[in-house]
């Protein structure tokens, strides 16, 4: 066997092995991957045991928590889903906020068990923000409480 044919056959087993392993890795993955949904996105056909995470806006006046039970309606200004969560809710949780949501749905209600409040763009920790204003290079109108308006 020559050189070149021993390199080709090592190339050739090496681009296998990468192959597989890449193919483990995705199929170990495929079962754990949760894909985020909008409301309107949501279909009867999602509404199973599937696990799902679901993204949007906190409704006005929708929000009824009672101590570490929550239930609110989260919406994407076309559709609404109604959901439940026990436990703590995050500290940016407020109705007209953005939130992700990562559960099941139960019925028409989704049962979440992962509530994550997100910020917008213009979100800067106040010790950022203040370091800048220190150094005269601030150049946001944000407020540098860190709080989003």
């Amino acid at each position: 066997m020559t050189a070149k044919t021993r390199r080709l056959f090592l190339t050739f087993g090496a681009l296998m092995v990468l192959g597989l392993a890449v193919f483990l890795v995705l199929s170990a993955l495929k079962e754990n991957i949760v894909y985020f949904y909008s409301p309107s996105d949501i279909e009867e056909t999602h509404l199973s045991a599937k696990r799902l995470r679901v993204g949007g806006l906190v409704k006005d006046g929708s929000a009824d928590i009672d101590g570490l039970s929550a239930t609110f309606i989260l919406t994407d200004q076309i559709d609404d889903i109604s959901v439940r969560y026990d436990g703590a809710l995050p500290d940016l949780f407020r109705e007209g906020q953005g939130i992700i949501a990562e559960g099941r749905f139960t019925g028409d209600i989704f049962i979440a068990d992962i509530v994550l409040a997100k910020h917008d763009e213009t979100y800067m920790p106040r010790e950022v923000a203040d370091s800048l204003k220190q150094k005269g290079l601030w150049q946001g109108d944000a407020p540098s409480d860190g709080a989003s308006q």
